[in-house]
């Protein structure tokens, strides 16, 4: 069977007369000819405008002004709808409960319109924000696709935000209407969050209106006379607005233009994991993570987006895998550390089910192990393990996967088309073959639009372009390899520096997982005035072996990599999306107020930082 990549290759041959004799020399072109390139995209994928552009691509060497698509009109949802057939399912969805339920296009259409209709009685309209405080289930897709319908701009926290942090970042947009679940269930516990909600309500004086979306679970199968209306908006018109994981000040409100994420997400899914119209698409994921909205784009493509709302592990680590062949799921997405302890814990239902509907694994949030791709590739002889990097900056990812490579475990396979990738040192100079700054050296059709309410862009230059001139520096410590792949070893701001020499952390907690008394691992690196020690602490509920983890650091690694000291801890912190907490410790341990480097709320295990608190101060 054809690969959509190579569908793509032969249209470019025929509508183009364009014909590469690899993938590089595709890449690029795609990031040398942008608007030929992304005009193939629009083409190739059918993609409707209301009105067609005047000009696809105005460079401007100062990237946040470039323009794209000017002039141009077009409404993701009605790209959503413009292919579905009525009794054919748009999502799948399975909750801790079990409960498992097919939603059809139509019941899917319908439910739109009910929510469009409550937003149009709200006077909500064109560039209004509306807000959404909710667990990941059907409803909440209905939900924003309504509001997108309208030209609303939409944004979400899952309910396992604390009231701060959600106040934090809903305040900075004013939303007019907010949707949210009264009570949601995790991990076989029920949680109210009415309190919270009437407090937001109270507190942010914006919101005017109000749906709980606990009453509105069910999908009508009457799906005659769906008189859904849909608002084209420009282009470059805000889609939704994500938030910065928080673990540093304030929030920031990361705004995406429309157009450049349905052009982005059709070429990201399509060409690069091969998700074609039919497929089951699914991303473990909540509202409050950039791949829920990702996922989302699944529908674009006319596959089937599959939920599961609650925890991947409860009642057992078997339950992903029951829904996968419930479901049927043809792509299946998760967190790198997910796979991690998929290997260290099989479920049996690995063993005994047959899971061949599995054509790609997925996995993002942090650097896929090389031990643990190669594990996966045992389990999922015929799945195609795709691993990802990019983020909330840019909803999706700069490099990732490619359907006609082969996987070389431990490496991302390729730059994706239209992101011009280079890794350069500290000097600005590209490397290959060596550790440096993940960089786009030209501009990218989903950078953000701006950040909500920052003047004169103050905000996004200093977070992108502040290390390099007119340079997007991206923040990831990166190898782009021989093979022309890339190393992903930890963000560059917690890489450690030792006698000159910068280390990733992913290589030490590579080296170190297989030890049995090693649960999870932390590594930081003091390096002010005051200090210099390269400290571990390892997460174990048994002994740990100072001696050995040495031993194992020194020979998988280098001396260089040997820590100082070495503490057992009862946990590890990290953000609700999964990545570890390590700049904001190492800021605690170096005597900064924990209360101004970490908010609370943005952590999925709290209590996790009272320990490395309590660790400094004794």
């Amino acid at each position: 069977m054809k690969t959509v990549l190579s569908k793509y290759k032969t249209f470019l041959k025929s509508n183009n007369k364009l014909s590469f004799k690899s993938y590089n020399d595709l890449h690029c072109w795609s990031v040398n000819e942008i608007a030929d390139f992304w005009d193939s995209i629009v083409k190739f994928f059918k993609i409707e405008f209301e009105n067609p552009p005047t000009t696809i691509y105005k460079f401007n060497d100062d990237f946040i002004k470039t323009l794209w698509f000017e002039n141009s009109k077009i409404s993701y949802s009605k790209n959503v709808f413009k292919n579905h057939k009525l009794k054919t399912p748009a999502i799948k969805y399975q909750d801790e409960n079990g409960s498992y339920i097919e939603i059809t296009w139509g019941s899917l259409k319908m439910k739109t319109l009910e929510f469009q209709r409550i937003l149009v009685e709200n006077n909500v309209k064109i560039g209004d924000r509306v807000a959404g405080y909710c667990s990941n289930t059907a409803e909440v897709v209905a939900a924003f696709l309504a509001v997108n319908s309208l030209g609303a701009i939409w944004s979400s926290c899952s309910p396992d935000f604390g009231y701060d942090s959600v106040y934090d970042r809903f305040n900075q947009i004013q939303p007019k209407f907010l949707f949210y679940h009264s009570e949601y269930m995790y991990n076989g516990k029920i949680f109210s969050l009415e309190s919270k909600v009437e407090k937001l309500k109270s507190s942010i004086k914006s919101i005017s209106g109000s749906l709980d979306l606990n009453t509105k679970s069910i999908f009508s199968n009457n799906t005659n006379n769906i008189n859904l209306t849909f608002t084209p908006v420009d282009f470059n018109h805000p889609i939704w607005i994500l938030f910065s994981s928080g673990t540093t000040g304030k929030p920031k409100a990361i705004t995406h233009r429309t157009g450049g994420m349905i052009l982005e997400h059709y070429k990201a899914l399509s060409i690069h994991q091969n998700v074609i119209q039919s497929d089951t698409y699914f991303w473990y994921s909540t509202t409050g993570w950039m791949m829920w909205n990702y996922s989302l784009s699944s529908l674009l493509i006319g596959a089937t987006l599959c939920i599961y709302n609650g925890s991947p592990v409860y009642p057992d680590k078997g339950v992903l895998w029951r829904f996968v062949k419930k479901a049927q799921i043809n792509h299946f997405g998760h967190g790198a550390v997910f796979f991690q302890n998929l290997l260290s814990d099989t479920p049996k239902e690995l063993i005994s089910y047959d899971l061949s509907c599995i054509k790609t694994l997925g996995s993002t949030g942090s650097p896929l192990f090389k031990e643990t791709n190669i594990g996966l590739n045992k389990l999922f002889p015929n799945a195609h393990v795709v691993s990802l990097s990019g983020g909330t900056d840019v909803c999706t990812a700069f490099i990732g996967g490619n359907p006609e490579m082969d996987v070389i475990p431990g490496e991302i396979q390729c730059k994706m088309l239209g992101a011009s990738i280079e890794v350069w040192n500290d000097h600005g100079t590209e490397v290959k073959n060596e550790m440096g700054e993940l960089v786009l050296t030209k501009p990218f059709i989903s950078m953000p639009v701006f950040f909500w309410n920052d003047k004169n862009d103050e905000k996004y230059r200093n977070s992108y372009f502040s290390k390099f001139n007119k340079i997007w520096n991206h923040g990831d410590w990166v190898t782009h390899t021989v093979n022309d792949g890339i190393i992903v070893h930890g963000r560059s701001d917690s890489t450690l520096n030792r006698f000159g020499v910068r280390i990733g952390t992913s290589e030490i907690y590579s080296a170190i997982k297989d030890l049995s008394y090693v649960d999870d691992s932390l590594i930081i690196h003091l390096d002010d005035s005051n200090n210099n020690q390269l400290i571990l602490f390892v997460k174990s509920i048994s002994e740990i072996d100072n001696d050995e983890l040495k031993s194992v650091i020194r020979q998988k690694c280098s001396p260089r990599h040997v820590p100082d000291l070495i503490f057992k801890t009862p946990d590890i912190p990290y953000t609700i999306s999964g990545k570890k907490v390590e700049v904001p410790v190492k800021k605690i341990l170096m005597g900064k107020n924990p209360n101004d480097v970490v908010s609370s709320d943005s952590l999925r295990n709290p209590k996790s930082l009272d320990w490395f608190v309590k660790f400094y101060k004794n």
